[in-house]
């Protein structure tokens, strides 16, 4: 064999020696991943990030994914002549989109099903409407009515831990009901924070648009690789961080105060970002830790650490 070979295949080994540390600690541990922007809609970076946490699953996670679907539901909405409308960053939804939006998410989360069946996994798609799983009452954005846009005010885990105690791996479209039993959309990245507390996660990653959190977006040397929750929440005080990743880091310090362990930003659009994120010392997007994490102690604010590990 030509020594050119050797050293991939050495290369290969060590990578494998590296996960193996992760792998052990949060073996039979639960890991949320909010799955959406860019990377759902694009086909092969869609089946990078199934292969992504299908793997985890055979290596002994235990994996949530909790699917969006909004490009969809706005192309098919386009197709019935409708023009899709936003307050705040959350889609006013009348009957008639709720209608097309559940189509969408249900076609989408079958789609899913079916790739991490392909790989050899078992999955179970499910709405937050299965089993009781997301109870919902009606969201307001600053006082306006935006439809059947629902705000999750219980979420009963039963149905997950069932689904994870017999080996499936569920996959959770963001539907819910509320006490009249009417149908409610639901943001995808407050279900994904939802369903991580009420499972005590050990992670909640976000796939994004974005590589991380930056403290200047425009200056690519602000990166932020790690922070705690309470700089994560000095950063929102101070008027830093803005537009739709708001809500994101307030659902991220909201979901650690709440006892999950690690909220990871991940930019969804890099192939294999949640390996390279969970089974690498250095890392590619910005985690967020509690404030008594170990790792965090010491932490110089706002300076890109190249080990943030997990």
């Amino acid at each position: 064999m030509e020594q050119r070979e050797m050293e991939k295949i050495m290369q290969k080994a060590e990578v494998l020696i590296e996960a193996l540390p992760y792998i052990q600690r949060f073996n039979r541990k639960i890991i949320v991943v909010k799955y959406g922007g860019s990377a759902m809609s694009d086909e092969e970076l869609q089946k990078n990030v199934i292969k992504d946490v299908t793997l985890l699953k055979l290596v002994g996670f235990k994996p949530i994914i909790v699917h969006g679907g909004g490009k969809a539901i706005s192309k098919w909405v386009g197709k019935v002549g409708k023009e899709a409308e936003f307050i705040n960053g959350l889609r006013v939804t009348d009957a008639e989109t709720m209608e097309i939006a559940e189509m969408v998410l249900s076609r989408v989360n079958k789609s899913l099903v079916t790739m991490v069946q392909e790989l050899g996994v078992k999955a179970v798609g499910i709405s937050g409407k299965d089993g009781g799983l997301l109870k919902v009452e009606k969201k307001y954005s600053d006082g306006k009515d935006i439809g059947y846009v629902g705000n999750i005010k219980e979420v009963d885990s039963k149905i997950l831990y069932d689904l994870l105690d017999n080996d499936f791996l569920p996959i959770v479209a963001p539907i819910g009901l509320d006490d009249n039993y009417e149908t409610y959309n639901i943001n995808a990245d407050d279900a994904a924070c939802a369903i991580a507390k009420a499972v005590g996660a050990d992670k909640l990653v976000f796939l994004t648009d974005i590589e991380g959190l930056y403290r200047d977006i425009n200056d690519k040397s602000t990166f932020i690789s790690r922070l705690t929750a309470s700089e994560a929440d000095e950063l929102i005080d101070s008027g830093v961080i803005g537009g739709g990743m708001l809500p994101k880091l307030n659902n991220c310090t909201s979901a650690i105060k709440c006892g999950v362990s690690r909220v990871h930003i991940l930019d969804g659009r890099v192939p294999h970002c949640l390996l390279l994120e969970i089974f690498t010392k250095q890392g590619i997007g910005t985690a967020i830790l509690s404030d008594d994490d170990n790792l965090a102690k010491g932490i110089q604010r706002d300076k890109f650490c190249p080990e943030h590990g997990l």
